[in-house]
This record gives structure tokens, sequence and C-alpha cells, in this order.
């Protein structure tokens, strides 16, 4: 340890030798605040005493790229999310690689093999979990990461961008309670999303506040894709019992609904009221146009983006845990339920 070469000194003898983890000297390394003051001089005295040159943020080689990289590619949503990052990257002169990962290990694997072979001023990950083994891999290789809609618990040393989708669910679901709606069915997301978890509490929440029992039978499991918005809504109507309003959490499970009530000669918001999540741009083209909980997307983009663009520099983020604000948008596919439309007419 004696040789005053960054290729002799690696980060990981200085977690050794100080009796911290390579993450802990990672963080002093580049500056952070959430290390204590104690471990922080003790590793600022390793690295001084065995010559670790830290190469300053402006000598940083620059790629001009930055990754973008999703589970699937297969949504609209997808492309609000790449209008935001690719608004930021373009007026900042850096290009936007985009990747599909589908899920899969090998994917996955591939992808780390591609960033190890190129330069990349950081890494935005969409509706993920930053795996171990990717930790470790961009940590080694000195590139940022930024979680949007992280799928899992964050990763400790990765900010998160969201939005407040607790709060979203729970105003639409009031929304319809205060139409006069008491049997609203509800189809999910993929249960091992956080964001699909808190839009399921918030729905549940409201109906509690409200003194309304939570009927398990109202409640579909769904994938946020049209299919098992169709597949859904199809059996929340088959019911004995049918719901007076359908709160579907995301946009596209909400057309799939639509159809189901269209192949049952039933009209929106006649015969059933309707709600998504997301505001995509098409839904207020839909007929009628879907009332719904606006989710920021692209706005999550375009701060995910100059996020990963600060981190790059070097500089600090002030906040790693960052959540937008949602906003309920009334349209034309949610009214009163058609008894109380009768009794006040």
């Amino acid at each position: 340890m004696a040789a005053n070469d960054n290729r002799t000194v690696t980060i990981a003898a200085i977690a050794r030798l100080a009796g911290v983890s390579v993450p802990t000297v990672s963080r002093v390394i580049n500056g952070r605040s959430d290390v204590a003051p104690q471990t922080r001089e003790r590793v600022e005295e390793l690295l001084t005493r065995h010559g670790y040159r830290r190469r300053p943020p402006s000598m940083r080689a620059s790629s001009g790229l930055v990754d973008l990289v999703f589970n699937d590619l297969d949504s609209p949503w997808a492309v609000e999310i790449i209008r935001g990052v690719e608004d930021v990257a373009h007026a900042a002169g850096v290009g936007t690689v985009v990747s599909a990962i589908h899920r899969r290990s090998s994917s996955a694997k591939q992808w780390l093999d591609n960033i190890r072979t190129r330069s990349t001023e950081g890494v935005i990950f969409v509706t993920s979990t930053l795996e171990p083994p990717q930790q470790a891999e961009l940590r080694r290789l000195n590139i940022p990461a930024v979680i949007v809609d992280p799928a899992g618990v964050p990763a400790q040393d990765a900010p998160t961008i969201g939005a407040t989708n607790w709060a979203g669910s729970l105003r639409a679901t009031e929304y319809l309670i205060g139409l006069g709606h008491r049997r609203i069915g509800f189809i999910a997301g993929p249960p091992q999303l956080m964001c699909s978890r808190a839009r399921m509490d918030g729905y549940r929440a409201a109906l509690e506040a409200a003194g309304i029992p939570i009927d398990d039978r109202l409640i579909q499991a769904g994938n946020f894709y049209h299919e098992a918005g169709f597949s859904g809504g199809a059996r929340l109507l088959g019911l004995t019992e049918p719901p007076t309003a359908i709160f579907a959490s995301s946009d596209q499970m909400a057309l799939g609904v639509y159809e189901a009530v269209r192949q049952r000669g039933l009209r929106m918001p006649d015969d059933i009221s309707v709600v998504g999540f997301d505001d995509l741009p098409e839904v207020r083209w839909c007929s009628p146009p879907l009332t719904t909980v606006r989710q920021p997307l692209a706005e999550m983009g375009m701060l995910a983006a100059r996020t990963v663009l600060r981190l790059a520099r070097g500089e600090k983020v002030e906040s790693p845990r960052v959540e937008l604000a949602t906003e309920l948008v009334i349209r034309d596919s949610a009214a009163a339920p058609k008894a109380d439309r009768g009794s006040s007419e």
C-alpha cells in the first residue's frame, strides 16, 4: 500500500484498512454528507496517507451520453418519460441511449457488458430495482444512477424520482365517493411495484375514511396494460351486483375497461363511471374523454435527467427521494350513479 498510484491504491483496500464498506469510502470520495464525521476523518486520513488521487469532476471525461433503461418499451407511458429525459439531455448537448432489458437477467448482463465498452455520463433506471451486481459494477465504473418509480425498496445510494401515487389514488376514489358511488371497482397494477401498492392503499384508505366496507370482489388484479383492464372490467361488470364505478390504476387499463363496457352494451358515464391514472395524451381524445389522475411523467423524466447530470458533474443532490405531485383531471367519464340522478330529477 506504499505506492502512490491509483492503480494499486484501490477503494477496496482503503475500505479494509478503515474497517468500513466500499460504498462508504465511495461516499467520502464523492463528498456525500451521509457519513459519520469520525468515519469520514479516518477514511480521508487513509486516502491522503496512501496517496489516493481523486480526479476532480471537471477533469472527468465526458461521453456525451446518458443511458435510459426500461424493463419494457411497449407503453405510451415510457414515451412520456423518454420525452422528458430527451428535453433535458438535448439542452445539455447530451445524447440518450434507450434500452429495454425485459426483466431478464441475460438482458441485464448484456446491458452491463455494453456499458463497460463505452463511457456514459450516468444511468436512469425506470420501474426497476437496482440489483447488487449492477450497483457494484456502476460504482466500480464511477457511473452515477437515478431510479424513476423504483420497483422495490430503493438502493440507498441511488436517488429516486416518483409521484404521489397514494395521494392521487385517494383523491380519485374520494371524487367517485363524492359523486355518490358506494360500489367502486378497482383494477390494480403489478403487485411487485411500489407505485401499484401505493395506488391500492390510496383506494382502500378513501373507502375506509368514508365508512364504506372494502369488498375484495370489487378488486381485480392487473398489470397496467389494456388486456388486464378489459378482462378485469368484464369480471367486475359480470358480478351479480356490479360496481357503479371502476377505478383503473392506469390509463391503458381504463381504456380496456371502456371496451368491456361497450361490449356489454353499456354507456359511460350513464351506466357506469370510469377513472384512470396517468393522463396519457390520448385519453383526452377517447369517447368520452377520460377522467384520470395526472402523473407528471415527462417532468419525472426531466428531473431524473437533471439529477443524473448533476451527479456526473460531481455535484450534490439535496434530496435523494423526490415525489412530484399528482392531480385529478376531471373530464366526462364519471358522473353520479344512475339511481342518484333519478332520485334528484
